[in-house]
């Protein structure tokens, strides 16, 4: 009866944990495209702690690594297309948009550019896997409102908690704006995590 009730409580757990959209699972030989800023880089981290790196230790994947410091989501509209046709990823994982909130540049403009990043993504049959960057916040952080409407908007799973609660917490950061090791290796789980709920792993 206690087995029972425990398979019953977990299988209502998962449930409730289980993404709004599935992805088609991923080959052993998958490439997977991490793309953004400094917080695919790895700003903060230690040699080979950057999450791309730590995901692709999780999954057995290869993983590659196209983040650029500082890079604002009209500069990553120009350089995405060109990464696609090269490596061909079954996979983008979009985190972009963190250093246009910083600079104060609209919303809907940020909005527009990741809106056609994830077109790029699609023309090629490229899934896409999107993490919402928290607007700057002295108190509570939470992702910029656009993520959300995007995802929906583009039917993308997107993981709007990991960033707010990695940049929440001081044991987690480098810095203001960058998480430590400890903070990517958490980014990299719970992307592992997310992936293994939709289906792709």
């Amino acid at each position: 009866m206690r087995k029972q009730l425990l398979s019953l409580i977990f299988l209502a757990l998962t449930a409730c944990s289980e993404p709004s959209r599935t992805l088609t699972k991923l080959p052993d030989d998958a490439v997977i495209l991490a793309f953004g800023d400094s917080l695919t880089y790895g700003t903060g981290a230690s040699r080979l702690s950057d999450y791309p790196n730590v995901l692709s230790e999780l999954t057995s994947l290869e993983v590659i690594n196209e983040g650029i410091p500082g890079e604002i989501s009209e500069e990553g509209l120009e350089r995405l297309p060109a990464l696609l046709d090269e490596y061909q990823p079954k996979l983008l994982i979009l985190i972009h948009g963190g250093n246009d909130l910083l600079r104060k540049i609209p919303s809907e403009q940020i909005a527009a550019n990741l809106n056609k990043m994830i077109e790029e993504a699609a023309g090629r049959h490229i899934e896409v896997v999107m993490l919402g960057v928290p607007q700057p916040n002295l108190l509570i952080l939470t992702s910029a409102d656009f993520y959300q409407r995007i995802a929906k908007d583009r039917n993308v799973l997107v993981d709007l908690n990991t960033l707010p609660d990695i940049l929440g917490d001081n044991s987690l950061k480098s810095d203001m704006i960058h998480p430590n090791d400890a903070g990517y290796q958490l980014m990299a789980g719970n992307i592992f995590k997310l992936l293994q709920e939709a289906g792709a792993l």
